[in-house]
């Protein structure tokens, strides 16, 4: 049988070989559990933002923002819908799966919801919430200000459950992550007129106060270790490129620097911020480019398709509009990066993730990314 090695490819080797061997090196690095810097211990994953990184708080919620029915979780285990909006696993599960902590981030609303798996963290995500508190209201999902809430009400389970030394080295040891603010540019500023009398760099002063609220209310609870993901090149999306993309349905260029003027001022004041705090940090995390790297040289990551999602047709479809009547959803998901108009595939999500984590993992828990 023929043989070949990644390491000795040489210009000889056919790009689809190449390929294949990036391809393995990117999903193997999120196979296997990280190893924590010495000394370092992250007991919980604790995750708040919108549906990126919701596991299902929205499935019993008055709003359209959900997705507990099928096809959505056919990969997930046992091919059940879970309110995750993605075919698999979302970035929760697989930041607790590579940490070793557990193998998925429940929903801290979730009604099944074992009293122990607190103990290791949920996430407080909502679909479709944003920093303005406007998105949150006009979705009827729950707002930065609930989520803060929510996270006060499972602190006092925890002291409950297993002590209040316990909650205590939850409350400074644990990872905390932030993934929002897409729902603020693509809905609320570009989809409606509602926030019409902003200019985009005013809107954006508008999310980072929010942004900055709020981080500021996880650090006087006790969150100590905080990652702020930034904004992805929303512009990208397939329901933006078959909105405002026009006839070619390209990546449209206003959306996407929309999300780099936010990013741009979002790390200075995350900075700016972490100085004032005597312990801790609020880490910003460039998502921007990592993401637009992959949708741009989609083949050299094993993917065939960029530009629309699996579910239905893929330009526009997404939450109720992704659903089994549906007669176009792909008969492989492994070829898409997007998994409806709005949210990747778990397979996406796995080869961004490795790299993303490998390079900002230490920034999150240490201080001056020395542990």
């Amino acid at each position: 049988m023929a043989s070949f090695s990644c390491a000795s490819s040489t210009n000889t080797i056919s790009l689809t070989i190449f390929s294949l061997c990036f391809l393995v090196h990117r999903l193997i690095q999120l196979s296997a559990a990280i190893t924590l810097p010495p000394n370092v211990k992250v007991p919980a994953l604790l995750i708040f933002g919108d549906s990126i990184v919701d596991p299902g708080n929205n499935n019993n919620l008055p709003t359209i923002a959900k997705c507990n029915f099928l096809p959505y979780g056919q990969d997930f285990m046992g091919g059940k819908p879970t309110g995750r909006f993605s075919n698999g696993k979302v970035p929760g599960d697989l930041i607790a799966e590579a940490l070793g902590i557990r193998d998925i981030l429940p929903a801290y609303l979730d009604p099944f919801l074992d009293l122990n798996d607190l103990l290791t963290g949920v996430s407080f995500a909502s679909g479709a919430a944003g920093y303005d508190p406007l998105t949150s209201k006009l979705a009827m999902a729950i707002s930065l200000e609930k989520q803060v809430e929510l996270f006060k009400e499972y602190l006092a389970k925890v002291a409950a459950i297993a002590g209040e030394e316990k909650a205590k080295s939850i409350l400074s040891d644990s990872l905390y992550l932030v993934v929002i603010g897409s729902n603020d540019l693509g809905n609320t500023y570009f989809g409606s007129q509602l926030r019409s009398n902003y200019d985009i760099r005013a809107y954006a002063d508008l999310m980072v106060e929010g942004a900055i609220s709020f981080i500021q209310d996880l650090y006087d609870v006790g969150a100590r270790r905080i990652g702020v993901f930034g904004v992805p090149p929303i512009g990208c999306l397939p329901s933006q490129r078959t909105l405002a993309g026009g006839k070619a349905r390209n990546c449209v260029e206003s959306y996407n620097q929309a999300a780099q003027i936010f990013n741009s001022k979002l790390s200075p004041a995350l900075a700016k911020l972490t100085a004032k705090f005597e312990h801790g940090r609020a880490v910003y995390a460039d998502i921007y480019y990592p993401i637009l790297e992959i949708i741009d040289n989609p083949h050299n990551y094993g993917f065939e398709e960029a530009t629309k999602g699996c579910c239905g047709t893929g330009k526009i479809e997404s939450i109720i509009l992704c659903n089994q009547l549906n007669p176009f959803t792909c008969d492989d998901v492994s070829k898409y990066i997007f998994w409806d108009s709005y949210h990747p595939t778990e397979r996406a999500y796995r080869i961004f993730l490795g790299p993303f984590l490998e390079k900002n993992l230490n920034r999150f828990l240490c201080d001056n990314a020395i542990c």
